[in-house]
């Protein structure tokens, strides 16, 4: 019988690695196929590929919008989609990877299976991107939260002071010792998914130098692509007789690389980013209500639209990048506007039990707890459902949940928590408006869908 391996993976590998994987192996039983799903979630790798059980495969399913180390797949065919795709499509996949011709492991190259695949190839850039922001996370998540620490212990009488010496300062230099990594993180993780290990040293390169000018997370982001594609171009087009090609990898690829991405970030990139970074931040900094309450809305409504897809992580992004320029309002918006979809669906079940079926005010249940821990991606099989109704009373309740919350100027310093994070003291900036914010979200999603949804059909 024909033995099935799959890899999931998601940017910040909380929900779509784990939806991915249940999906997959669904599918599998009930098509009678052994299967084994590795995920690369936030905890690191679980439930790990073996040499052997990679040998015996017949086929492997990467369902992932990051690096998953695909190296020891060499030669085997592969099936290569975006993670969302694992979790709408699990079946098709299946059916894809059993019509591979079997190989033995080791005659081709990894890459050759793509082309095999064309119409499908998973979006590079946007897998690239993630790769650096699902490594950058971490950093950013301990750092904000760690500073919101250092407020509660340099409290004096003329407000929060941070006393040199004081154990609050120095939970405040860990926080930004945390912090000051992000881009460098970044920049340095997009290029290593782009040329593998050649990539890092110019990408960590790439990034410090973005941190020092000044361009900030939109420099990190333009350094690590720029210095990732002229690593790999580097190692695929320079020839070295065979006896000195042990050198390319250890000396001539991180020394031109790191020298051009100096260089072109010196002379000619980096300088233009710092205006923009600089411009982009007066402006957040400065712009009226008007102006707040539109970017909100826009950023909730992007959050809501695909539930952990391009446009969702899109917001997310950028909104976290801000947190390294002491801009925390966008970040207080995302949040708020990715928690209201699936509380809004769970109220909804709620509120009119007839409109929904005995499994989906099930799945309205866990929606809630999904909700308040800020995974958007607990509204989607109801999205998925009934997507012309549902979506769009998804992104109307985001972007209310956003738009209140840039109005009323409630800021987040840490990039994840959902509800738990509101009972961290100086987390979040103006906390009562904050919580009325995601409140009025998640009334207004529930309203919406109510008013959109048909009626539940009655079993027969």
């Amino acid at each position: 019988m024909k033995k099935l391996l799959a890899v999931t993976a998601c940017p910040t590998g909380i929900a779509h690695t784990y939806m991915a994987a249940e999906s997959l192996q669904k599918a599998a039983d009930q098509k009678g196929v052994p299967i084994k799903v590795e995920t690369r979630g936030a905890v690191g790798v679980e439930n790990g590929l073996t040499a052997q059980e990679i040998a015996e495969a017949h086929a492997i399913i990467i369902a992932a919008d990051t690096d998953v180390d695909e190296d020891r797949f060499a030669g085997k065919p592969v099936i290569r989609v975006a993670v969302a795709q694992g979790i709408k499509v699990p079946g098709e996949l299946i059916d894809r990877a059993l019509a591979k011709e079997a190989s033995s492991g080791l005659a081709a190259s990894p890459t050759a299976t793509p082309e095999e695949n064309a119409g499908r190839k998973p979006n590079m850039f946007y897998k690239h991107l993630m790769n650096g922001v699902s490594n950058m996370l971490p950093l950013v998540i301990a750092g904000g939260l760690i500073i919101a620490f250092s407020f509660l212990f340099a409290f004096t009488k003329g407000g929060v002071d941070q006393v040199e010496g004081s154990f609050g300062a120095a939970l405040s230099t860990i926080g930004g010792a945390s912090m000051g990594l992000m881009v460098i993180v970044l920049s340095g993780f997009i290029s290593f998914s782009i040329a593998g290990k050649p990539g890092l040293a110019p990408g960590l390169v790439g990034g410090v130098l973005a941190k020092d000018m000044g361009a900030g997370f939109i420099g990190g982001i333009i350094a690590g692509f720029v210095a990732g594609y002229i690593a790999h171009y580097l190692i695929k087009t320079i020839k070295m007789p065979k006896n000195f090609e042990g050198l390319k990898p250890i000396l001539i690829v991180p020394v031109l690389s790191v020298l051009a991405i100096g260089l072109l970030m010196v002379y000619v990139i980096g300088q233009p980013i710092e205006w923009l970074l600089t411009g982009l931040t007066a402006w957040l900094t400065n712009m009226g209500a008007g102006n707040a309450i539109i970017l909100g809305a826009i950023l909730g409504a992007m959050m809501a639209l695909d539930m952990g897809g391009p446009f969702n992580k899109t917001a997310y992004t950028f909104a976290v990048g801000l947190l390294g320029a002491s801009l925390y309002t966008p970040m207080a918006a995302v949040m708020a506007a990715g928690m209201t979809p699936p509380l809004g669906i769970w109220l909804a079940t709620v509120i009119a039990k007839n409109r929904f079926t005995k499994e989906e005010r099930e799945a309205g249940k866990v929606a809630s707890i999904l909700g308040l821990s800020f995974i958007t991606e607990g509204a989607i099989p109801f999205g998925a459902a009934d997507p012309i109704r549902v979506i769009p009373s998804f992104m109307v309740g985001s972007a209310v949940a956003g738009a209140l919350s840039m109005y009323f100027g409630a800021g987040l310093h840490a990039p994840h928590g959902g509800v738990f994070v509101l009972f961290i003291p100086n987390a979040i900036d103006h906390l009562p408006q904050y919580v009325l914010s995601i409140v009025i979200g998640t009334v207004v999603t529930a309203l919406m869908v109510l008013l959109l949804k048909r009626k539940a059909p009655a079993k027969l």
